[in-house]
């Protein structure tokens, strides 16, 4: 937000100068990032009228003037296309000195003497570039020092404000401040209704009174649009970094400054029937002031006449019905959108304008009616005219609620405490409304801080306003209990690391993610959109950690990293009956080859049993018992995906990224990817002591002809549970298909090992659950020994 010093004094004059005034509202959150005059270093340059205008005899792109300066007439050479006779323009006389200490001296061109110089805003470092001599109005008065007539001893302030400081995208919001600051009352600049003078009315229909709960418009008749609007409007735009158009424009532009309501102008007879604010139909477009055509998405909100749309509502207005030199009648318009409907919607067209910046952001919804009558005043003193009256639909508008502030409060978080006088002289001093109760405040905010709705708010805003460098320097104490930390819990850290010894590096993906990528890898999972998208390909919250971990993966592997492990712990995104849950979550990936790569290494792939063992070593010190299941998901491989359940609980799944997708997203080698809740991956066992058996164990291994289908972790529970009590460990050593083997069948080569915490067992107790076991599975599944 760019404003004029001299311009702001005229709303509040506080006793400092420019560098305290910034430094005030820096310290205030306002935060000034420059100070610029809003002319260079000249001296010497006064108001002048050019009398005669004469051709060069020797130079056909020179002109030789005769030019009144106050005191006498002097001639000097130009070469400016609009040098004419009866025009005012700045005359830099001899001697005087322009900004880049450019001396001025008599000087003979082409044979013809020059005693000075016409300027154009350029040489006099009021614009960057000119076309022409500076043309000052006709009634300027000749010989006037031209930095006192246009009052250049002035400086523009830049303020890089937050998002939340919309308020102060004026200059009557950033004089609410200053006074404040310097302690001073704010005095509003009165702005009298206009009366009407005709009964003109536009019609007038707002069908989405969601987005746009208050609508002003008025009609002005008869006005003369090629008047040009006064020097002081042209300069107080021209400092704040807009150039003057026309009248109407210019005035527009004013008060979006001054009050900080957009505004917008239509020429009336260009309208066809009436004005509704309404959503947009398929396949509508329209052209814009800029001159670029847009195809409107379906739902945009517009302003629309009976035949086709007028404005791109809060961002930008369109051509066919923009005021030109031929307007007569004209159409005000001033309106609040709400904010969290219109954020984002400019920036999805890769449009941004300054009325979409203060839309998206909150302008003040109190503040239409006295937006169009201070545009009405100003349109009708510059370009004459007859205004009608002022037609205002409104709908629901922002709840304004009572925010209590304990006085308690203000002690304990800011570190001291504040006297009554001054809690309510900022917070009055700021708009709000304060109502002293039993030990505090209510506090109701005005209706253009839409940042203001809880206590804290309220804290911050006593901070900043009575100065943070004022706030004591105390140390923070409180009497804090340490908590219990039991064994049967283990940190995130420790997860982290466990996968980081195992080769994996942590991933940090942002929580929103391309709609395309998530509608490829839900299970049909609604996914929240945003209202307000960093960008069109992240405006989804993710309902997996998986989209992010894939994508990190796609730019590695576009970069010839032949060895990926990833992994991720973080939150993500589900919609539910009670709103929405945030699951933590931990996430990994793995492709590429099994080992790094060296001499020793044959540069093996790692497969779905790779993860699955990490995925394993992670689960081995939980409480509950882990089990794998074979499942179907539509993103994964439907041979090599299985969930993970936890004393029969779902916490999760594990599988290979389906085919398909891996070739779309053109990955060369296999992907293999886990998620699971982080709940019961938190739950550990406590470790307890066991003595170690001093006698020998026996171990018998079983190959068993099974069906080819038959998982083996079937197997285990029914060998586990027939083997008897001896049975200290059950491994799976071999699994074969093949020549000698039934292609509906398979063989598993199990390992059983018996011991006796007591004794040496006997042959023929191993024989028996030997016996059992193979008699068992024989039974249950239909099991044979191999021979």
């Amino acid at each position: 937000m760019k404003f004029s010093e001299q311009w702001l004094r005229e709303w509040v004059n506080p006793a400092v100068d420019t560098e305290q005034l910034a430094a005030q509202l820096t310290m205030a959150g306002l935060e000034v990032d420059a100070i610029d005059p809003v002319a260079g270093e000249f001296t010497g340059v006064v108001v002048a009228e050019i009398v005669a205008v004469e051709p060069h005899p020797d130079a056909e792109k020179l002109q030789v003037c005769r030019v009144n300066n106050g005191a006498d007439e002097v001639q000097i050479v130009c070469g400016a296309a609009n040098a004419r006779v009866g025009i005012k323009v700045p005359l830099a006389s001899l001697g005087a000195v322009l900004p880049g200490n450019f001396k001025i001296k008599k000087a003979k061109l082409r044979g013809v003497e020059s005693f000075g110089m016409l300027c154009a805003e350029e040489e006099l470092g009021l614009a960057e570039k000119s076309d022409g001599l500076m043309e000052l109005p006709l009634d300027a008065p000749v010989g006037q020092d031209i930095r006192k007539y246009l009052n250049l001893d002035d400086s523009v302030i830049e303020l890089g404000l937050t998002p939340n400081r919309a308020d102060c995208l004026s200059v009557r919001g950033i004089a609410r401040e200053a006074a404040v600051l310097s302690e001073l009352a704010f005095i509003e600049v009165p702005v009298a209704d206009v009366l009407s003078t005709i009964e003109d009315v536009l019609p007038i229909t707002v069908v989405a009174a969601d987005d746009c709960p208050r609508y002003v418009g008025r009609v002005i008749r008869n006005v003369d649009v090629s008047k040009p609007s006064p020097l002081w409007l042209q300069e107080k735009l021209r400092r704040c970094g807009l150039r003057s158009i026309d009248a109407v424009v210019d005035v527009s532009n004013f008060v979006l400054l001054e009050l900080g309501q957009p505004m917008h102008a239509f020429d009336l007879d260009k309208i066809q029937g009436g004005v509704a604010v309404r959503y947009a139909k398929a396949g509508e477009a329209i052209t814009l002031l800029d001159g670029q055509t847009l195809a409107v998405r379906e739902g945009a909100l517009l302003i629309a006449d009976a035949q086709q749309p007028l404005a791109l509502a809060g961002i930008m207005g369109g051509e066919p019905s923009s005021v030109t030199s031929g307007t007569q009648h004209l159409f005000l318009e001033a309106a609040f959108f709400a904010p969290d409907k219109i954020a984002g919607r400019a920036r999805s067209y890769g449009l941004h304008t300054d009325s979409s910046h203060r839309f998206e952001r909150g302008v003040d919804f109190e503040l239409p009616v006295r937006a169009i009558q201070r545009a009405t005043a100003l349109i009708l003193e510059i370009c004459g005219g007859e205004a009608g009256p002022v037609s205002c639909i409104e709908g629901q508008m922002p709840a304004r609620e009572p925010i209590v502030l304990r006085e308690k409060r203000i002690e304990k978080l800011l570190g001291m405490a504040l006297t009554t006088q001054d809690v309510e002289s900022i917070l009055r001093g700021l708009g709000m409304t304060v109502d002293a109760i039993e030990g505090g405040w209510t506090v109701t905010a005005p209706s253009w801080r839409f940042d203001i709705s809880i206590e804290v708010d309220l804290l911050e805003e006593l901070a900043r306003v009575y100065g943070y460098n004022r706030l004591p320097v105390t140390p923070i104490h409180d009497t804090l209990t340490i908590r219990p930390a039991p064994e049967s819990l283990r940190g995130m850290s420790q997860v982290r690391q466990q996968l980081v010894a195992r080769g994996y590096q942590e991933a940090i993906t942002y929580s929103f993610i391309d709609p395309a990528m998530h509608q490829a890898m839900s299970e049909g999972e609604a996914g929240v959109e945003l209202l307000n998208p960093i960008s069109a390909d992240m405006s989804i919250m993710r309902t997996s950690l998986l989209p992010g971990l894939i994508k990190t993966a796609m730019h590695n592997a576009k970069r010839q990293q032949p060895r990926i492990r990833l992994f991720e712990s973080g939150l993500r995104f589900l919609k539910s009956d009670d709103g929405l849950k945030q699951i933590p979550t931990l996430a990994a990936l793995l492709m590429g080859r099994r080992e790094p790569e060296s001499w020793s290494e044959a540069g093996e792939l790692v497969d779905f049993y790779d993860l699955k063992a990490d995925l394993e070593s992670l689960l081995s010190v939980t409480t509950g018992k882990i089990s794998f299941k074979a499942a179907k998901y539509v993103a994964m491989h439907p041979g090599q995906t299985a969930d993970v359940y936890c004393d029969d609980l779902h916490i999760g799944r594990i599988g290979a990224l389906h085919p398909s997708l891996q070739a779309s997203w053109d990955f060369v080698n296999p992907v293999y990817l886990f998620e699971l809740d982080q709940e019961p991956l938190l739950k550990r066992n406590v470790p307890e002591f066991a003595e170690l058996s001093r006698f020998p164990e026996v171990r018998r291994d079983l190959a068993l002809i099974v069906d080819r289908q038959l998982a083996a972790a079937d197997v285990f529970a029914v060998v586990k549970t027939s083997a008897g009590e001896y049975l200290s460990d059950l491994k799976l050593f071999d699994v074969y298909q093949g020549k000698g083997i039934d292609p509906e069948r398979k063989s598993l080569a199990l390992g059983l090992t018996f011991r006796h915490s007591s004794r040496t067992l006997k042959e023929e107790e191993v024989s028996q659950s030997v016996d059992a076991v193979v008699q068992t599975l024989k039974e249950v599944f239909g099991a044979s020994l191999r021979n």
